[in-house]
């Protein structure tokens, strides 16, 4: 598939998808979030690939969603009474739905503004890894907007209610460094070194057992919204799947051999 507003790539055990429209420091439009969703689901599908980096071209991770002069909703949506809430469900609700549940490993490398529709993006995805210059935050309320692509679910859940308030309803932006002290970022590195640490921990990744962190993702995600008996009879059942993959076989094996394991998600 060929696309207009991402880059698709495939190295080895990782896929990068890298928004690409630097000139609008990668405002999101229809166009790009369903190419988004194709590449994310290419990924889903091709077993060789064990983990996802998520990038921007250009100084702009993504600055949310396309606010231009000549921005309209497409028309299967035009002067629907209902077209707001028909095209985030359609669109941006859509991509935020996948990560969720996309159950490989998905790496944000945050090079440069990750704001509004932005910074929930990388919230949905895993790990964030930050550009020393990367700026995140909240500038909905800025243009009247509300933080409706799922920032109100994730920015609390990231840094407590209090801050995530501010942060939305002032309209602030931080620099990377506060951002890893709030709890938005995971990690912050020079700008020069932010694809290769991404691609480093996408490797390190890329090496464990596929199906144990898979499953291990998947429950940590469910299990947030589960009571502890219900999340300990949760992972009973994940061990019919997990304690049988050859892979357990392997990693035993490689234990009393004193040598690295090789899993093959098997």
């Amino acid at each position: 598939m060929s696309y207009a507003q991402i880059v698709f790539e495939k190295d080895g055990a990782i896929a990068t998808v890298t928004m690409n429209r630097p000139e609008k420091l990668n405002a999101y439009s229809e166009t790009m979030v369903q190419e988004i969703l194709a590449a994310l689901a290419e990924a889903r599908d091709d077993d060789s690939i064990r983990a996802v980096i998520l990038t921007g071209a250009g100084r702009g991770f993504c600055s949310g969603g396309d606010i231009s002069r000549d921005f309209e909703y497409p028309p299967r949506y035009r002067g629907h009474r209902l077209e707001s809430m028909l095209e985030m469900r359609e669109n941006m609700h859509a991509l935020i739905r996948f990560l969720h549940r996309f159950d490989k490993p998905v790496i944000a490398a945050i090079n440069g503004a990750a704001v509004a529709g932005g910074l929930t993006l990388a919230l949905a995805c895993d790990f964030r890894i930050a550009a020393e210059s990367a700026r995140l935050g909240d500038t909905s309320l800025k243009f009247g907007l509300i933080p409706d692509e799922g920032g109100a679910h994730f920015f609390p859940r990231a840094m407590g209610m209090d801050r995530a308030l501010k942060m939305s309803l002032l309209s602030e932006i931080y620099p990377a460094r506060r951002a890893l002290e709030l709890g938005l970022v995971t990690e912050v590195v020079a700008d020069a070194e932010l694809m290769n640490a991404a691609r480093a921990l996408g490797s390190r990744l890329a090496e464990g057992p596929p199906i144990a962190i898979r499953l291990a993702k998947k429950m940590m995600y469910k299990q947030r919204t589960m009571d502890l008996d219900n999340a300990l009879e949760d992972a009973a059942m994940a061990t019919l799947v997990s304690n049988y993959t050859e892979d357990v076989k392997e990693g035993i094996q490689a234990f009393h051999e004193k040598r690295k394991p090789r899993f093959q998600g098997r």
